[in-house]
């Protein structure tokens, strides 16, 4: 594998080799390899010490913010408050200078008592039990070799932890899956302990030693953890469960937050009690050595075992899953499974999860479970989402200037805040204003000079909103190039091209005036042409907006201003095609048209939701069709703006009707145009070919849950258009 070296940002120290529980489940004692027993059995001040350096060392070089340590065993409360003293003040000593600290341990709990969370407490030390439900569920293999139940002295350390002094330090449950324990009655054990979070953990498996499947069933691990979901979601999902929390977050487009599952580099290394550096210690459930690279502590930097083959091929993401996988619509939730469990005597680790029908029947039965809006496209919703999104940056905007903007602004601010309601709306909801906010933020994000004068050209907003709620007030506007422009109203001519300054807009019941230098004008109706007054053009509820200067965000040249005459000549034009499409697929929900100077296509640029750029010289047939794959692209652009339809972080590739292989981006957006125009024109042989499209979208990885949802809408309506041609 090429490419940079991935950083451990987690190290598992062995502080203790042995165990004082015989749980016949366990990977470390049970499995194939049983190098444990080469192993010190507590680890000494040289590894500890040269741990802490290392450590150290690898946060400064790769400038990490925060690293975790995991103490762990065997047992690591078996190495005594002492000892585990030792390990937290060398590496609170070696690491905090650098980089911030997380430390953890992971115990049975069986010893955890006052000495240990006073330690804990003192350091920080994070505190994850091992429990597997009630007392039944849990003596079914956490043991004493005796036999005896360790459940009593588990519950009693869990009480410890409830303690309000002892509480900042819970961690969490960790619960081995047994199908033979009551998945209800697991989880109702676990979550009346009341924990911060629940990780419920598939028993490690190869296909050597492939789990135990009752029956035949073909995923009986799928259908106990779907009991557990349901069970948690009917209860208000109170705890957090990180393995359902990971499969609803890369449903959704967001991150793996488990180190079994998902796409995501490993960046884990374990220190043994003498010093070895080993890969994920799970994999000794694969074969003896499996997890060993030949590194230590007293030899070699934790660059060294970054660079090991066995750790790079786990950070290959979509590359490092078999063929099969990589094919699977589900991969980005499961990952391929845990790299153990993919082990085999023959093919290594180039296989399936063992688990392979568990986790797929857990994805796609989360994903079933997982609510969708019925109608993604509604103009109404996508409307009430836009202007909730502007809302959010004019507050955004208001909270980033903290003071910076001057009595100007806080002028803005207090009158803005007052006209709360449909006037604001209005001016909120046109799509060239969500430009303006974002270029203000952007100065002042970057520190820009004059960024808090760009946000002080938003009175013009504010005085646009007074208009519409008719609304009395005064305030000074900055004008430029000659112009006063009132977003959504029109524009007001105050001197020559180029030239600029400050007018007071004072805003009646009816109307408003304008006063700068020595002239002063009154606009009566706004709707309406007034001398030096040019209104925005409306044709049949659908404004050409030649005139914001903010509506130049479409990458390619708009056209200059046009005279009223032949803006409303070309909004008729365009009101013309969009009723030619009544009865179609949907044009989308436009409400703002803006001439390009050229082209052929019609663009969506960096705006709000609504507007679509249309070239200016096009007529009949071929503004039909621009105006239908505008709208659509607007559409789509309006539910991309408040959702995740697709995840980026795998470089797939997707088979197109064009030929060419294509992003799931380019290809979701080409065939959402397609299917609407193939069905318009009555194109057989190009809907014929967006069948395959489909096919592919269908299987498509990166697509999250609503991505897949809105897949589903566009497979019927292409069905429906088959359907129709067929019976002409």
């Amino acid at each position: 594998m090429t490419g940079p070296l991935v950083p451990f940002r987690e190290i598992v120290l062995k502080v203790h080799s042995r165990c004082d529980l015989a749980c016949d489940h366990c990977y470390v004692y049970e499995a194939g390899d049983q190098t444990w027993r080469e192993q010190p059995r507590a680890v000494s001040d040289h590894v500890i010490a040269h741990t802490a350096r290392r450590l150290a060392e690898h946060a400064e070089k790769h400038r990490l913010p925060s690293v975790s340590v995991i103490l762990h065993g065997g047992e690591p409360l078996l190495a005594g408050p002492g000892r585990l003293r030792r390990v937290c003040e060398e590496l609170t000593a070696a690491v905090t200078p650098v980089a911030e600290l997380d430390l953890r341990i992971h115990t049975n709990g069986v010893l955890l008592g006052p000495a240990y969370l006073d330690l804990f407490a003192e350091f920080g030390v994070k505190v994850g039990i091992s429990l597997d439900g009630d007392r039944a569920a849990n003596d079914r293999h956490r043991r004493f070799a005796d036999g005896r139940s360790s459940h009593p002295q588990v519950l009693a350390a869990v009480e410890l932890l409830q303690q309000p002094r002892h509480r900042p330090l819970f961690l969490g449950l960790l619960c081995t899956i047994d199908l033979a324990n009551d998945p209800v009655a697991v989880h109702d054990a676990l979550v009346e302990l009341d924990p911060p979070r629940i990780d419920y953990l598939l028993p490690h498996a190869t296909w050597g030693t492939p789990p135990h499947r009752p029956g035949g069933a073909p995923a009986p691990y799928a259908d106990w953890l779907l009991a557990v979901f349901d069970r948690w979601d009917e209860g208000g999902r109170t705890v957090p469960v990180r393995l359902f929390d990971s499969v609803l977050s890369t449903l959704h487009g967001g991150p793996s937050l488990t180190e079994s599952l998902g796409l995501a580099p490993a960046d884990i290394v374990v220190v043994e009690t003498d010093g070895s550096l080993e890969q994920v210690d799970s994999l000794k459930s694969a074969y003896e050595g499996a997890a060993a690279t030949g590194f230590s502590v007293f030899r070699d930097d934790f660059d060294a075992v970054a660079a090991h083959p066995g750790v790079r091929a786990r950070q290959r993401g979509l590359a490092g899953v078999g063929a099969q996988c990589r094919r699977c619509p589900v991969v980005r939730s499961c990952g391929g499974g845990h790299y153990t469990h993919r082990y085999s005597a023959d093919r290594g680790f180039d296989n399936p999860s063992v688990y392979c029908p568990d986790l797929m029947a857990l994805v796609h039965g989360i994903e079933a479970r997982t609510p969708v809006p019925e109608d993604l496209l509604d103009p109404a919703q996508l409307a009430a989402s836009a202007l909730e999104l502007s809302r959010l940056l004019l507050a955004r905007l208001h909270s980033v200037l903290d003071g910076r903007g001057g009595p100007d602004w806080a002028r803005i601010w207090e009158l803005a805040t007052s006209l709360d309601g449909p006037g604001l709306d209005a001016v909120l909801a046109a799509p060239y204003t969500r430009g303006r906010l974002l270029d203000a933020l952007a100065a002042l994000d970057e520190g820009r000079p004059g960024a808090e004068t760009a946000a002080r050209r938003l009175a013009a907003y504010t005085v646009a909103a007074a208009v519409h709620a008719g609304v009395p007030l005064s305030l000074a506007v900055p004008w430029s190039d000659g112009r006063l422009y009132l977003p959504t109203l029109g524009e007001l001519s105050l001197g020559d091209p180029g030239t600029r300054g400050l007018a007071e807009v004072a805003v009646a019941r009816h109307g408003f005036s304008v006063r700068h230098a020595h002239a002063e004008h009154h606009v009566p109706r706004p709707d309406q042409t007034a001398p030096n007054w040019r209104p925005l053009t409306t044709i049949g509820g659908l404004i050409v907006d030649d005139l914001d200067p903010c509506r130049d965000c479409f990458g390619t040249p708009v056209a200059p201003r046009l005279d009223a005459r032949e803006a409303r000549e070309w909004g008729r034009r365009v009101a013309r095609a969009r009723d030619r499409l009544a009865g179609a697929a949907p044009p989308g929900p436009l409400t703002t048209v803006t001439p390009l100077a050229g082209g052929a296509d019609p663009v969506v640029g960096r705006h709000g939701f609504g507007a679509l750029g249309l070239p200016l010289g096009l007529r009949d047939r071929a503004l039909d069709i621009a105006l239908l794959r505008g709208g659509r692209a607007a559409t789509l652009r309006a539910l991309l703006d408040v959702a995740d339809l697709y995840d980026m972080d795998g470089a797939w590739q997707h088979p197109s009707p064009r030929g060419p292989l294509l992003p799931v981006s380019r290809l979701l957006a080409d065939t959402y145009e397609g299917v609407a125009v193939a069905a318009h024109t009555g194109d057989t042989r190009t809907l014929a070919g967006l069948g395959p499209a489909l096919d592919s979208l269908e299987r498509a990885a990166e697509l999250t849950v609503t991505g897949r949802r809105l897949v589903q809408t566009l497979r019927q309506e292409w069905e429906e258009a088959s359907r129709a041609r067929e019976h002409r």
